[in-house]
């Protein structure tokens, strides 16, 4: 039998009967229903279903985007439904890592600005150990020769490439991808899955990726499949 102890150290998240409704009456739509899941340090997990499954609301309760009706997320050993709005913020700032399906770059910054920025909006100082992470991610993310470019300068995949970066540079405890290849052609959207599989692999990263495709799910460690709001 596993430990709480051990528990926490070989599990990046957890979920214990998380249940979510939406509207009342004849509106009332169940996204989830007493959902149960471990998300193991280190590991890439895809959580993929059809549209309405519960797989993108599944993911805003683990990243304390959402909270949940009924049931716990643990994250990094700390309840999120312990913590009010406030905290829950600065959690998420400190703890989470995202990467969208839209880049949301910001324009007027180079690459290298938009990857750092995370560490200025949460009160950092950019200094000398923070660029060379930055430039480190970016060698491993195939965009280190266009640190200087702005994002009307990037390709798409380059883009999301550095998306990915800026959401590591944190060294967030999860990173959420939420679609990260919906804007891409499959050869962009292969060279983005193998990036995100190397952030596992050689920085011991977790990532979680919803996505409703099967070829992308494919190329994660572990694979979570929703179905009416429970896990199928």
């Amino acid at each position: 039998m596993t430990s709480d102890v051990e528990a926490t150290t070989t599990l990046a998240a957890s979920a214990r009967g998380l249940t979510k409704v939406y509207g009342r009456g004849d509106a009332e739509v169940h996204a989830l229903r007493g959902v149960d899941l471990d998300l193991p340090r280190g590991r890439f997990t895809a959580i993929m279903g059809p549209s309405g499954s519960g797989k993108s609301t599944l993911m805003h309760c683990l990243a304390g985007l959402d909270r949940a009706d009924r049931g716990t997320v643990t994250v990094a050993a700390t309840e999120l439904g312990s913590l009010d709005d406030d905290a829950l913020t600065i959690f998420r700032r400190e703890h989470v890592g995202f990467v969208f399906q839209s880049f949301n770059l910001l324009p007027m910054l180079t690459a290298e600005q938009n990857i750092v920025l995370p560490l200025e909006l949460g009160g950092r100082r950019v200094d000398d150990a923070a660029t060379e992470r930055a430039r480190t991610l970016a060698e491993i993310l195939g965009v280190a020769d266009r640190l200087g470019h702005r994002p009307s300068e990037l390709s798409g995949g380059q883009q999301q490439r550095v998306a990915i970066a800026r959401a590591l540079i944190t060294r967030p405890d999860l990173l959420f991808a939420d679609e990260p290849t919906g804007n891409l052609d499959s050869a962009t959207s292969a060279e983005v899955l193998e990036h995100l599989g190397r952030s596992v692999r050689e920085l011991g990263q977790t990532v979680v990726m919803v996505t409703h495709d099967q070829d992308a799910a494919a190329q994660a460690d572990d694979v979570v499949t929703m179905r009416d709001g429970g896990i199928a």
